[in-house]
């Protein structure tokens, strides 16, 4: 794929400190190991919002999925159901929300952004009730975009200004992989945002994202609506400490997402395992506790089980996957990582991911 797209991926925010760190710190967790225990099957299953997933990870939302693969989001979306575990489909998707809960057989949830503003907001929510979508959630860390210094490097605002003298000097990062622009193109080249539709003036078309969500924050004022309009399952995106962890319970948050936008934020905050224990005490038993942002390896999912969080999303991981092979990437991406998951239980003693806890562990946060 183009350098763009790829970085699109690939890249944090601002110096990109963030994003390494949210990988370097699992570093700083040990397993310990329970030796001598009898072989046996290891059961990976796990129960988020009253719901059983095969797999203690699911598919996080990664917004302009079809501009890594034709139709990526159903793509994705197909393959987590076939591997028994939830689809999280973003705001910001090319492909109708209908679509994507008709690719897959498991469960998916809708992300929100309030992008068009309320009545565009209240469209989606009773289009994705419609449609079967088991949970909402509500992404709160994004008031204004992340800089993402790739992004500027690579010409991405460029290459989608009407004017050809501004978008020649990036183009040739495109025509070098004619693959991709092939199928680009055959995809209905540069797409809208189908499920943002904007009253008397219809899709968002593919434009500067970060103007409309600078338009468009949610504050915890606008869960009250948001709750009547949804009446099922809501669950908050972006929670990186105690406060607004306790705000999001106070709110009727029925789960949580740990989570620093996998560092394409605010660059200079906490990685977030070292925020999880925070959050984990703060709400106790009142709300279920996942977690995202890091996340490379079966290792590190077993080791955010341990510290206390229900499952993990997984973004990059498999969004790499989908870029590279389409559907054959996604379902290759999870199987690497369900096996890394197997093999890590396997050597730490433990056969069932609902007995991991802090003793197999040892945390060594500074």
């Amino acid at each position: 794929m183009p350098r763009v797209v790829f970085d699109y991926i690939d890249g944090g925010a601002d110096g990109e400190h963030t994003m390494r760190r949210n990988m370097e710190i699992f570093q700083s967790v040990d397993f310990r190991p329970r030796n001598a225990v009898a072989n046996g099957p290891v059961s990976l299953r796990t129960t988020v919002l009253g719901t059983t997933w095969e797999l203690p990870f699911a598919l996080s939302a990664v917004g302009s999925s079809r501009m890594f693969y034709p139709r990526g989001e159903c793509v994705a979306a197909h393959q987590a159901g076939r591997a028994g575990t939830a689809y999280m489909l973003s705001t910001l998707s090319g492909c109708r929300l209908e679509e994507v809960k008709a690719s897959t057989s498991g469960p998916a949830w809708y992300q929100l952004y309030l992008l068009g503003g309320r009545e565009c907001a209240l469209g989606a929510i009773a289009r994705a009730r419609a449609a079967g979508y088991s949970a909402l959630v509500v992404t709160i860390d994004t008031a204004v975009a992340g800089l993402r210094e790739r992004d500027i490097r690579n010409g991405s605002k460029q290459l989608l200004a009407q004017h050809i003298g501004t978008q020649l000097p990036h183009v040739p990062q495109i025509l070098i992989r004619p693959a991709w622009l092939y199928d680009f193109l055959q995809d209905g080249g540069l797409m809208q945002f189908p499920n943002v539709v904007v009253p008397d003036v219809g899709p968002m078309p593919y434009e500067d994202i970060a103007a409309a969500l600078e338009q468009s924050t949610v504050s915890w004022a606008d869960f009250g609506w948001i709750r009547d309009a949804w009446q099922g399952p809501i669950v908050v995106k972006g929670v990186h400490n105690a406060d607004d962890a306790r705000h999001a319970v106070e709110v009727g948050a029925d789960a949580i997402v740990v989570s620093n936008h996998g560092g394409r934020q605010l660059d200079g905050v906490p990685p977030t395992l070292r925020m999880l224990p925070e959050v984990l005490d703060a709400v106790g038993d009142r709300t279920e506790v996942l977690f995202d942002s890091g996340i490379r390896r079966g290792g590190d999912i077993v080791k955010a089980l341990c510290i206390g969080a229900r499952a993990v999303l997984i973004g990059r991981a498999y969004a790499y996957g989908l870029g590279a092979a389409g559907g054959a990437g996604v379902a290759r991406a999870i199987d690497i990582l369900r096996s890394d998951v197997i093999r890590t239980m396997r050597l730490l003693g433990c056969h069932d991911v609902s007995k991991l806890d802090a003793s197999y562990v040892d945390v060594r946060f500074t």
